[in-house]
């Protein structure tokens, strides 16, 4: 079997959990961690090994870890990147915290591209961080003195349906029979 076999073995047959679970966005997700032990049935019945090796890099100033993940039969190997930058101003952390969260991240995005892990229902991508999206608020015309009152008033008379005022503000019962009249 070849290493590309091999590889599309694993790529083919993985099952990651995701044990972790983030507090503060209220979302579970699978670490670097969780992969490498997801990926062991496999490195004795298939003859591989997996590695990740890190180098600090830098671009425009900025520290950047290089994470590598590699799948090696002795013979062959395939491997995947990740680029992931240091953030120095997160609030909170010391600074081995900040490389050992970038480290991390990086290992993670480097296995997820050798193993094709479809990170998609991860919330890293669409994580809302326990907020959701803020529901658009209507305003409510109350009277003859609201400005959009006036606005009404034009639309129908020109020919406009109270239904799409309605979709659009919300209507006193006095408003609403007043339009009415029009």
């Amino acid at each position: 079997m070849t290493i590309n076999e091999k590889l599309a073995t694993v790529q083919t047959k993985f099952k990651s959990k995701k044990s972790r679970f983030n507090s503060f966005g209220k979302y579970y997700f699978r670490s670097a961690e969780d992969i490498l032990e997801a990926t062991k049935p496999f490195l004795l019945e298939l003859g591989v090994s997996v590695t990740i090796d890190e180098q600090l890099v830098e671009a425009h100033g900025l520290p950047i870890i290089a994470s590598t993940a590699t799948i090696s039969d002795g013979k062959d190997s395939i491997s995947a990147s990740a680029l992931v930058g240091v953030d120095l101003n997160q609030k909170g952390m010391q600074v081995p915290q900040q490389f050992g969260s970038a480290s991390s991240y990086g290992k993670k995005y480097a296995l997820g591209n050798l193993f094709l892990i479809d990170d998609t229902q991860d919330s890293d991508a669409a994580n809302k961080h326990g907020k959701a999206p803020k529901a658009k608020t209507k305003t409510t015309i109350t009277s003859k003195k609201d400005p959009a009152y006036e606005k009404a008033v034009q639309y129908i008379t020109a020919g406009g349906k109270i239904e799409a005022i309605k979709a659009k503000y919300n209507l006193s019962t006095e408003v609403e029979g007043m339009l009415n009249t029009l």
